[in-house]
């Protein structure tokens, strides 16, 4: 994992020196479970490169927490890295239609249990709505591929395509 890890910092800091421009964003939820009690918290930022109109490579990092609940629901913490490739096939001055096409690797550890480890790989179609010259809305919506245990869908796992409305991320872009 580790090396993995690496790999993928190297290639980053490489497509660094030849990008044109660089984008940070992400999202965070927040979660209360008023059946089971229970608290969940996530922050996932993203970050990537434009190589050109139409290319960016990036990554999402994810680090999510579920607190203890009734009914013996234990509380876990899962951690994710999920490089991507972005296609984006249509903008105009406004709006801007992509496909993300990636890997993530996570592992989560529940209480009292062995630690999880997981893994997808597939497209996400996404939407971004330019809001000023450095801000954008940003939503993917939907996944098609693989999933092995990833800490989105624990227990989850196969292949298929899936749009609704749990599989919709909102966030903001800032380019620089």
């Amino acid at each position: 994992m580790r090396k993995f890890v690496l790999v993928i910092a190297v290639m980053l800091g490489v497509v660094a020196a030849q990008a044109q421009e660089m984008y940070l964003g992400g999202g965070i939820s927040l979660w209360r479970d008023t059946d089971a009690d229970r608290t969940s918290f996530s922050i996932t930022p993203d970050f990537g490169y434009n190589l050109n109109k139409n290319w960016a490579v990036g990554g999402e990092l994810a680090l999510a927490f579920r607190g203890a609940g009734d009914h013996g629901n234990p509380k876990s913490t899962s951690f994710a890295i999920a490089p991507y490739a972005r296609y984006s096939f249509y903008e105009n001055k406004i709006v801007r239609l992509f496909l993300d096409m990636g890997l993530g690797i996570s592992t989560s550890k529940v209480e009292h249990s062995d630690r999880v480890n997981g893994f997808e790989i597939g497209l996400k179609p996404g939407l971004a709505i330019k809001l000023n010259e450095h801000l954008s809305f940003v939503t993917r919506i939907g996944f098609a591929g693989y999933r092995d245990d990833y800490y989105r869908n624990m227990g989850e796992n196969g292949f298929g395509v899936t749009v609704d409305g749990e599989n919709i991320s909102i966030g903001i872009d800032y380019e620089f």
